[in-house]
């Protein structure tokens, strides 16, 4: 089972904002299991937090968890967001930034009992485009022949791909 792509992401967006002088701020579900947060600044059920260095202590983002000390009407609190409470991750001076969306969890020992149930369960996977892709080449000729009309009536072989347009 792979790891969230959350944390990583959160980690990186964050220093990408520091480095741009922006400002983070973090939108925090919090009604989920394990969150500590001021609750008199909760509304509808989420918080809006400034995680800029200035405005926290202690700031530590790992996989499970990310937590600080901040003041909140000149009291400290020790601040505890579990990754997947982490709603957003943004610029306040411009808005830039990410919405982070629910990951798929797929239980422990499920991911082991065959493609099918797995396939179909968690949506399309990685080897379902592989396999995918090995019958688009099968079904092309090895030696690149045949027309233009040819090429474009049958599915592209290739690896999908960014191209820069200028």
């Amino acid at each position: 089972m792979s790891s969230s792509s959350r944390p990583y992401l959160a980690r990186a967006l964050y220093e990408w904002l520091l480095d741009n002088e922006l400002t983070p701020y973090m939108v925090v579900d919090a009604e989920m299991y394990g969150v500590i947060v001021p609750r008199q600044f909760v509304q509808n059920g989420q918080i809006v937090l400034n995680a800029a260095p200035g405005a926290v202590r202690d700031l530590v983002m790992e996989n499970a968890m990310i937590a600080f000390s901040a003041r909140f009407g000149g009291q400290p609190m020790r601040i505890e967001i579990p990754i997947e409470a982490l709603v957003a991750l943004y610029a306040r001076e411009n808005g830039v930034g990410m919405v982070f969306g629910h990951e798929p969890v797929i239980p422990e020992g499920e991911e082991d009992e065959g493609d099918d149930k797995a396939s179909s369960s968690a949506g399309p996977s990685l080897r379902s485009v592989e396999a995918s892709e090995e019958s688009a080449s099968d079904a092309g000729s090895e030696d690149g022949a045949g027309g233009d009309d040819d090429k474009a009536s049958r599915p592209s072989s290739k690896r999908p791909s960014l191209r820069v347009i200028k």
